[in-house]
């Protein structure tokens, strides 16, 4: 059964091996679909919107990671 549980985490480790990258990219997402419409009175701005933050969260999860690979 150890073997089970290996391969299951190693599986969930493909998907989530920053669970805080992967956090804040639910949030935003909750965010985008919850506050969007009511703050935008036009909805092509959401793709732009949801990218823009996307890209934000991405970019500062590279960086982030350079840094500690850095120390």
């Amino acid at each position: 059964m150890r073997w089970l549980r290996s391969i299951a985490r190693e599986i969930l480790g493909l998907f989530l091996d920053d669970g805080s990258f992967a956090l804040a990219i639910v949030i935003w997402l909750l965010l985008v679909v919850m506050l969007l419409p009511r703050a935008v009175a036009s909805a092509s701005w959401a793709g732009p919107v949801l990218f823009a933050g996307l890209a934000i969260i991405l970019a500062q999860s590279v960086l982030h990671y350079a840094r500690k690979r850095r120390k």
